[in-house]
């Protein structure tokens, strides 16, 4: 992507996470980067928003509202225009995160955020939290990655995890794509319209995880 074609980007900073490795990876799949820390700097709801994130759902939720960006992402979302939320950022957007009890999310997809299982399909014990690199494979509902953020990704390539809890959709149309973990199935990434969450981490995948971006700033 030329320097003539640079997509506006908003990130969100919301005190819990470390931007710099999405800003960065952004930037280099052609973003124009504005990072904003309280809904009060936002005059305009912008082109693209994206919602980082690494830390605990309610914490993350907490920092959301006291700096009213949960109203922000919920006035977003009904504009159609492409959002993508990462790691905590993607389990925010659902109905309710039971990390530390249930507390209630944005309500943007339906569903829950629930612990990551502590033993694989066998009932073999493994580690959590969920750490290192898993293929993405598409869900029987889905048959193709054609017009989302994953179309330019192959399934079985693999994508950066660090993760104790995943997102459990309501629905099977919201699941975008899944990975495995000892025969366990979890949810990878999840779309409802132009809303778009990976609990990956692109912005560490290497070209795969670059690859999706791309394709963010192309919707």
């Amino acid at each position: 992507m030329s320097a003539v074609q640079r997509r506006p980007v908003t990130v969100i900073d919301y005190g819990i996470g470390n931007l710099l490795n999405v800003v960065r990876a952004l930037q280099h799949c052609g973003a124009d980067v504005s990072v904003v820390d309280s809904a009060l700097q936002v005059s305009e709801l912008p082109e693209r928003l994206v919602l980082p994130g690494v830390g605990a759902f309610a914490d993350g939720m907490a920092e959301l509202k006291a700096r009213g960006f949960d109203d922000l992402v919920k006035r977003y979302a009904q504009t159609e225009r492409p959002f993508l939320g990462i790691c905590v950022g993607a389990q925010m957007l659902f109905d309710v995160g039971e990390e530390f009890g249930d507390h209630a999310g944005l309500g943007l997809i339906p569903g829950r955020v629930m612990p990551v299982a502590s033993t694989g399909l066998t009932g073999k014990a493994h580690r959590i939290p969920h750490i290192g690199w898993s293929a993405l494979e598409q869900p029987a509902a889905r048959s193709s990655w054609k017009n989302t953020i994953l179309s330019e990704v192959a399934p079985g390539e693999p994508m950066y995890f660090v993760h104790s809890f995943s997102p459990v959709p309501e629905s099977e149309e919201h699941r975008l794509a899944d990975t495995y973990y000892n025969g366990l199935r979890i949810c990878a990434a999840v779309s409802r319209g132009s809303i778009y969450g990976c609990q990956f981490h692109p912005e560490r995948s290497a070209s795969h995880g670059l690859s999706i971006l791309s394709s963010f700033l192309e919707l």
